[in-house]
């Protein structure tokens, strides 16, 4: 089903094509190449209508080609999807891309790409990609799942992190569909024998990350990412 969704795309977009998409991609992965490592503080706001759920605080470390780690005080609700977002992690697997269309998306021109992922892994169907001509940085991604719905994510850049590193996140979802504890770490209930929230059918959810006091390529030593042991 995903290579006749593919099939299809190519002979609606391959004709009218004026630009390649790999090429594109492959842009956007070298100007991220630039930063070899950073660390930075971020403040994370969760807003669903049945969680309540205080604003959070935490600090990601980063370093190439895809080590993170995440430290947090107490109780963290932390996005999978967009908190350690990079380029790799878009395009680590195999996927076919396909130029649709340039188009002014928050007053920044953007190339727009039809990406499909290969393989029966993914979770991804299908993601719409808007990407900053200018500074090849990706600004919106739009993504339809097999059994989450569609998601997507805004991303707002600012001279802190010389435009190659976000200044905001905005994670925006189905919150009626998605699967909230596989899609959010931490634990949402803390008491596990207190009574869980029934989650509505449609119920629009978005977690906010901004991004702040950036360290860039100031070096970042393998040993940070480290898992370290209990003593028994």
């Amino acid at each position: 089903m995903k290579y006749f969704l593919a099939l299809i795309l190519f002979f609606q977009l391959g004709f009218a094509q004026t630009k390649d998409g790999h090429e594109i991609i492959e842009k956007v992965k070298k100007k991220f190449s630039e930063v070899k490592d950073y660390q930075v503080d971020v403040k994370i706001i969760v807003d669903v209508n049945f969680l309540k759920i205080p604003p959070t605080e935490a600090k990601i470390f980063f370093k190439q080609p895809d080590k993170v780690k995440i430290k947090s005080q107490g109780f963290a609700m932390l996005p999978k999807e967009g908190l350690n977002f990079t380029p790799q992690s878009l395009f680590n697997k195999a996927y076919i891309s396909f130029y649709e269309r340039d188009e002014m998306y928050d007053g920044v021109n953007c190339a727009v790409l039809k990406v499909i992922p290969l393989g029966e892994v993914s979770e991804v169907i299908l993601s719409t990609i808007w990407i900053d001509k200018q500074y090849s940085v990706i600004k919106k991604v739009e993504s339809t799942t097999k059994m989450n719905g569609t998601f997507t994510i805004d991303f707002e850049y600012g001279t802190e992190g010389k435009h190659l590193l976000p200044a905001q996140m905005v994670f925006s979802f189905d919150a009626g569909k998605m699967n909230m504890a596989n899609n959010l770490g931490g634990d949402m209930h803390g008491d596990s024998d207190a009574p869980k929230p029934k989650k509505p059918k449609l119920t629009k959810g978005t977690v906010k990350v901004i991004y702040t006091n950036y360290i860039i390529n100031a070096g970042i030593d393998d040993s940070l990412f480290e898992e370290k042991k209990e003593k028994k």
